[in-house]
């Protein structure tokens, strides 16, 4: 191999420089974030208990958002933050106050149900957050509710009930029974003696579904 002269290695020295020197960028390089910090629902940030929202307004629905920011609250206040936060929405289909689904990690709050009882959206949140560590409304559910204060159910409504179904009538006294499912072996309440079923007096379909 044949010996570089002084001048060409100076130059060579020069060209390595040049290939690996970091370039100059006009903004200062931020640290690298943490890997292990969740990506948070509608990426809004986690609010403390010294920066949380007031309640919802009576007659007023809070807007998604702010549902986040109750969650965030309650989460602290009653739960030392160790809740992963869902997917917080309304529904304005379902006409019960609300429902979390584990599959989904997600809280559906009843828009129905809360246009008539706006003063417990607060509530109903409450009980889906304790949801998210009992899934049924056990003993170990109803001690949660008691500590934080929160419901264990819902008030009912008519406008929120479903039409029947299904219309039956008992053959003796004539006293009808609206039922959402088909019943099979069912007689009147009224005539059968002792809560038993009664042959006499089984209930009779007057009205199909439809």
């Amino acid at each position: 191999m044949k010996k570089l002269t002084k001048r060409q290695y100076k130059a060579a020295s020069a060209l390595n420089l040049d290939l690996f020197e970091s370039a100059v960028v006009p903004f200062p390089i931020l640290p690298v974030p943490d890997p292990i910090v969740p990506v948070r629902p509608a990426d809004l940030p986690v609010v403390s208990p010294d920066t949380a929202p007031s309640l919802p307004v009576p007659g007023e629905l809070p807007d998604v958002a702010t549902l986040y920011r109750l969650f965030d609250r309650y989460n602290w206040m009653y739960f030392e933050g160790r809740l992963t936060r869902p997917t917080i929405e309304y529904s304005g289909r379902m006409t019960s106050a609300g429902m979390y689904m584990p599959r989904r990690h997600l809280i559906r709050i009843g828009r129905k149900y809360h246009e008539i009882f706006s003063d417990e959206v607060a509530d109903t949140l409450k009980h889906e957050m304790i949801h998210i560590l009992h899934l049924r409304h056990d003993a170990a559910f109803k001690a949660e509710a008691k500590r934080v204060g929160a419901s264990v159910r819902a008030r009912s409504h008519p406008a929120l009930r479903r039409p029947a179904r299904y219309l039956y009538v008992c053959p003796g006294c004539g006293m009808e029974y609206p039922r959402q499912k088909r019943l099979r072996m069912a007689s009147c309440g009224k005539c059968s003696k002792g809560g038993r079923y009664d042959e006499r007096f089984k209930l009779r379909l007057k009205k199909p579904a439809g």
